[in-house]
């Protein structure tokens, strides 16, 4: 082989080996690059990321919606509103559609105010009660691995990104079972389904989560008119 040959030979085969590197390189770069999100997770392992991080959550306020099945009626019944949680025990949920109404539960008691009837109705209840409720996958009352068989259930979405798992409660209890979904980049509750044994469902859907906010004190306070009757546990009412 002539001696200009030779070295465009090993001028090619040099370009060759380097190519090959860049390859390779490109690959490892891009598999770092890619979000957790990108590897399949499993159904136990969504479940864990989502009690992960309402535990770190300090406070939340986004959008929701809530509908209600029943099989006695061919439409279900709609209402929006807006939801605010402050960690350890402290939720709002504000109804404005179709009719006004206000949830509020901290230090263990719940009021439920309906301003068109001029009515609040008080009761305590701890933690540990609403831990099957959609008041429980927020307060973080209970173990999902413990409290359910936890497997993967893919249902109707328009989402993307979301993990969908299936909980069977291993005790029978008011549900017969709960469908997540879970929004794989922040590991947050995007939806959930609640199916009662009779047939009726409840659904609730969350939209335009913030997490990290400052809410001022009066978000937990709940001012209700003089006139406003006042219903407490075991049936007293005063005004």
């Amino acid at each position: 082989m002539s001696p200009f040959w030779r070295r465009r030979y090993v001028i090619i085969a040099g370009m060759k080996r380097v190519t090959a590197v860049i390859v390779v390189l490109g690959l490892f770069a891009l598999t770092i690059a890619l979000p957790p999100a990108a590897f399949p997770v499993t159904p136990e392992e969504a479940v864990a990321n989502l009690e992960r991080a309402i535990k770190a959550v300090g406070t939340l306020r986004a959008r929701f919606e809530k509908l209600h099945y029943s099989m006695s009626v061919s439409a279900p019944l709609r209402e929006k509103g807006e939801f605010f949680f402050e960690k350890p025990d402290r939720m709002r949920w504000v109804y404005m559609d179709p009719q006004d109404k206000v949830f509020l539960y901290k230090d263990g008691v719940l009021d439920m105010y309906i301003p068109e009837d001029k009515q609040l109705t008080r009761s305590r209840i701890p933690p540990e009660a609403l831990e099957s409720d959609i008041f429980g996958i927020f307060l973080g009352v209970m173990s999902f691995r413990e409290a359910y068989v936890i497997e993967e259930s893919p249902f109707p979405t328009d989402a993307i990104r979301v993990k969908q798992v299936k909980l069977t409660p291993r005790t029978e209890g008011d549900y017969s079972h709960i469908l997540l979904e879970i929004d794989e980049r922040t590991w947050l509750l995007r939806r959930a389904i609640f199916f009662e044994w009779s047939g009726n469902k409840r659904e609730f859907l969350f939209s335009q989560v913030r997490t990290g906010l400052r809410l001022p004190p009066k978000t937990f306070e709940l001012k209700v008119p003089p006139d406003c009757e006042i219903i407490e546990e075991g049936g007293t009412v005063r005004r």
